[in-house]
């Protein structure tokens, strides 16, 4: 049995403080779905997995259209340098297998554009904690970017914006979860989701739009059935006290992301940001940068 292997399967025999003891059970994710040949034939066949979402954005008190892509693969990952690995080989113990999101968001704001970007690194042996969550926030205004880091079982946050009240800052968030690494969690196992009352710090970039503070706050978690765009899913929720998200995905492997909502009060109206799947590809897309290639982004976007 490999390293990887043992931390999965002690970690299918414990349970997280802050998880409830009643949790659903998905189809094929009796135990971590890393230790199984469906899961590696999905995760490790040497291609990404785009999705394309089409996307209402709050933002300025008005909804935005847009397009969002979240795209998960897997990589080998420094634990010691928090960076991906260059020679896997050279040092084997330092080694650690992530699923990597990077979740991309554009929407126009009036004459000029938003983009925004956040990639979050989820070790197969502990998917709830992200190892490193990075975030950035660009528009003609300027940009901000923001990084969270797990030392042990804390995290610390360096944050860097064009805001006077937000500049350069270092921040001791603790021993906290990172909404950012709950979208990788349920990809891994949704049987593995944080559940019950959390203390959990809210996404990078949600933090950054509303320009709140870098601190973990209180949350209730829960999975439910539902229904999303006509069709049959799980809803996993988390509810802070002035914001809720809704993430949705299939019961079954490889528990694909159908959609989310993202519910609080935008510039003083309450306002609802949506994000609903419109296409799947997987795709080698880092050897897909040529003019040739333009025809696999015209058709992603179509």
């Amino acid at each position: 049995m490999n390293k990887i292997t043992f931390l999965l399967c002690l970690m299918g025999l414990s349970n997280c403080s802050n998880v409830s003891n009643t949790k659903p059970t998905f189809e094929a994710a009796q135990t971590l779905n890393a230790t199984t040949p469906e899961f590696n034939a999905y995760w490790f066949a040497g291609k990404a997995e785009l999705c394309r979402y089409d996307l209402e954005q709050a933002r300025y008190g008005e909804m935005r259209k847009g397009n969002a892509v979240l795209i998960f693969v897997t990589e080998p990952f420094s634990k010691k340098k928090q960076v991906k690995l260059d020679d896997v080989q050279k040092n084997p113990s330092d080694v650690e297998q992530v699923l990597k999101l990077n979740f991309t968001k554009k929407f126009n704001t009036g004459i000029y554009p938003y983009s925004i970007i956040t990639s979050s690194f989820s070790p197969l042996s502990l998917p709830q904690k992200p190892l490193k969550v990075g975030s950035s926030v660009q528009e003609w205004c300027g940009f901000s970017f923001a990084q969270l880091n797990l030392n042990a079982k804390e995290y610390t946050s360096k944050s860097f914006s064009y805001f006077e009240s937000e500049g350069d800052a270092t921040i001791q968030i603790g021993d906290a979860l990172s909404e950012d690494g709950l979208w990788a969690a349920i990809r891994i196992n949704p049987n593995i989701l944080p559940l019950g009352k959390l203390k959990i710090l809210p996404s990078l970039s949600y933090l950054r739009l509303a320009h709140q503070p870098f601190q973990a706050i209180e949350a209730t978690a829960t999975v439910s059935d539902a229904s999303f765009n006509q069709l049959p899913v799980q809803q996993y929720m988390v509810q802070y006290s002035k914001r809720n998200l809704k993430i949705f995905f299939d019961k079954k492997f490889p528990f694909a992301i159908q959609g989310w909502e993202e519910s609080y009060d935008d510039f003083g109206k309450v306002l609802t940001t949506r994000g609903t799947l419109k296409k799947v590809l997987m795709s080698d897309y880092w050897n897909k940068n040529t003019n040739t290639d333009d025809t696999f982004r015209e058709d992603f976007y179509k």
